[in-house]
């Protein structure tokens, strides 16, 4: 799981331009939202839009949240279990 997270960390930082922010920056239990990161709802539907296609997985709206978008490690989680980690 360490390389889907690494393939998470570089997708966060290249498809959102952030610029201030290296991929080895985020930690596993870093918050992309808030005083972490700093992601906000427009990062966050362009992040759902990446993963998607990155991944080859569908993201419903129940799954739109703090559960799974807490952080890299929720959001690995999320995608091995809907299959995606092979991609």
């Amino acid at each position: 799981m360490a390389d889907l997270k690494d393939r998470i960390r570089v997708l966060i930082v290249e498809k959102l331009r952030l610029e201030k922010v290296k991929p080895q920056d985020i930690g596993d239990e870093t918050p992309l939202f808030g005083e972490g990161i700093g992601l906000d709802s427009v990062d966050a539907l362009e992040l759902v839009v990446a993963l998607e296609k990155e991944f080859g997985i569908r993201i419903a709206d129940e799954d739109l949240g703090p559960k799974v978008f807490q952080n890299v490690g929720t959001l690995a989680a999320f995608v091995e279990a809907k299959g995606g980690a092979t991609q």
